[in-house]
């Protein structure tokens, strides 16, 4: 058993870069906070971006106390005002941070109120009309787009941001280059963190695995396995009931003989007594 660590704050966060590599996990439910914790890992995330989202946050927070949890703010913010709003209610609810993907614009707006904001480099997948879904930085022209984005948002007042998909040696480079902490999700190892969904570690859906992902477990192969026996143990409950196996006499709950015959002895003589 791990013992509980300090929680971080963004000035540790700030102090260990170029220190080491932080593990990072996206998490989607209690159980797998609860789990991340227990492994050890540095960082979490998870989803604030619809309201079950939202409702689901102070359970990740209560099952990973200890841990740094990053909130990831819906994809249709309208305007600075709501960015705001909604910064303050993911740590009202207990994230440490917010993670938003929206334009410098939006991300210095929660920066100016101190909301701990980070941004989103390289492969955006809200911004994928622009870009397809690939590896962004492989021309010298895409590698200087990518550097100066990265220092808007650093001006803007990020602490952080994910660098998705982005080539490693790059990536290397960009990393020393600025006091961001650069969050490597298909990155490379030169960045401050390795990120990766808790899907993708778990082998949790059916499509392919990325190539910058690693399945540690078959969890898509076990809820199979597990609906199979759900449906056999239902089967064979339906068939004990019609054969009449179901329930037996150890399941039952049985009254005393005389008690019985005394009480439908008086229930009988009031239903005579209204003919």
């Amino acid at each position: 058993m791990i013992r509980p660590r300090k929680k971080y704050t963004v000035f540790d966060l700030q102090q260990l870069k170029g220190k080491r590599c932080l593990t990072h996990i996206h998490v989607k439910s209690p159980e797998e906070a609860a789990a991340a914790e227990a492994a050890g890992v540095d960082l979490m995330s998870c989803p604030f971006d619809t309201p079950e989202a939202q409702a689901r946050l102070p359970r990740l927070v209560a099952a990973a106390p200890n841990s740094f949890l990053s909130g990831s703010t819906p994809h249709g913010l309208a305007s600075p005002e709501e960015a705001i709003r909604i910064g303050f209610r993911a740590l009202e609810l207990g994230a440490s941070s917010v993670y938003c993907s929206a334009s410098p614009f939006l991300i210095e707006a929660m920066a100016r109120e101190r909301i701990p904001v980070v941004g989103h480099l390289g492969m955006v997948p809200r911004h994928v009309t622009w870009t397809n879904y690939r590896a962004i930085g492989k021309t010298a022209a895409e590698a200087r787009e990518l550097y100066q984005r990265m220092k808007e948002l650093e001006s803007a007042g990020a602490y952080a941001a994910e660098l998705e998909l982005v080539p490693h040696n790059l990536a290397t480079f960009l990393c020393r280059q600025t006091k961001l902490l650069l969050m490597s999700l298909g990155s490379g190892d030169g960045c401050d963190t390795q990120f990766l969904f808790s899907d993708d570690i778990l082998g949790d859906y059916a499509e392919r695995l990325p190539r910058h992902a690693k399945a540690y477990r078959n969890f898509l192969e076990e809820h199979r396995r597990l609906q199979r026996e759900r449906i056999a143990a239902f089967s064979e409950y339906i068939a004990d009931v019609k054969a009449g196996r179901f329930p037996e006499r150890g399941h039952l709950i049985e009254m005393e003989k005389a008690l019985l015959e005394e009480v439908v002895a008086t229930i009988e003589c009031g239903l005579r007594g209204k003919r």
